[in-house]
């Protein structure tokens, strides 16, 4: 089966509206012939280009108009094709977890991989490298707590935040975060210590 042919398999198999990156198709065949083949599905209409090394299967909503993957599924196609952990920006879990009103102005996301940005119609997915250790919860709720902790800062994490995040996460994600501890800067540990002699006192 030459490349062309078996990426056009694997393409027909790919979900309608779901991004995907060249690195899906390693193993079928030079960089080069990957490349040349995508071009020509693009050419014909099977795929589309939506990004510098992003496609797509072209998803048509009604009365014809094309619908663009949601920017977490670009996030997390980008990251996956590098081997990277992504999180949702702090900004957004701060706004998730009532500590701001304000919506962020861009799509923006922690990766422990390269920082880049991808335009996606009118709007732009930025990836921003962090440190690991703001990625050690990535992927669950426990993690977007963590990404606002970071966010909110020295000045504004209190005793009382760890009190409000125990109040919307379950307890065992709650209890992930506090199992945390090794990752989490002097100030975060002295709130989240300030909300455990606090819990012991109610107790």
């Amino acid at each position: 089966m030459s490349t062309a042919q078996a990426i056009r398999e694997r393409i027909s198999a790919q979900l309608v509206g779901e991004p995907f990156t060249p690195a899906i198709f390693a193993g079928l065949g030079s960089r080069a012939a990957i490349d040349q083949a995508l071009m020509r599905l693009t050419r014909a209409g099977r795929i589309e280009r939506i990004g510098h090394g992003l496609y797509v299967v072209p998803k048509v909503g009604r009365f014809g108009v094309k619908t663009l993957p949601a920017p977490e599924q670009i996030a997390q196609t980008l990251a996956e094709a590098e081997g990277a952990t992504i999180e949702i920006h702090g900004a957004e879990a701060a706004r998730r977890f009532g500590f701001s009103t304000q919506m962020p102005a861009q799509a923006v996301f922690y990766t422990s991989g390269s920082s880049r940005a991808v335009r996606l119609g009118k709007m732009t997915v930025r990836l921003q490298h962090v440190a690991s250790r703001k990625l050690v919860l990535a992927g669950r709720p426990a993690g977007q707590a963590l990404s606002a902790l970071w966010y909110l800062g020295r000045h504004q994490v209190t005793s009382g935040t760890f009190q409000r995040i125990a109040q919307k996460l379950a307890p065992t994600e709650f209890q992930a975060l506090c199992s945390a501890k090794a990752s989490m800067p002097a100030w975060m540990l002295e709130a989240l210590r300030g909300y455990e002699r606090s819990e012991v006192t109610h107790v």
